[in-house]
């Protein structure tokens, strides 16, 4: 499988709550904070959910 490394670069504040649990399910808690993960279909999904306060680059 790929890995995808994501990083929050926009504010949880101000946004949905179903948004700001899907950002602490991808482990992301602070600006800027980077993780990586397994694009597996149901990650890839989060990522779709919160697209426009994150970015998402492919690891090698």
């Amino acid at each position: 499988m790929a890995k995808i490394r994501v990083t929050q670069v926009k504010s949880k504040i101000r946004r949905p709550e179903s948004q700001k649990r899907t950002l602490e399910a991808l482990g992301l808690r602070k600006m800027n904070q980077v993780v990586e993960h397994e694009a597996t279909p149901s990650i890839l999904g989060m990522v779709n959910t919160v697209k426009h306060l994150i970015s998402v680059e492919e690891v090698k």
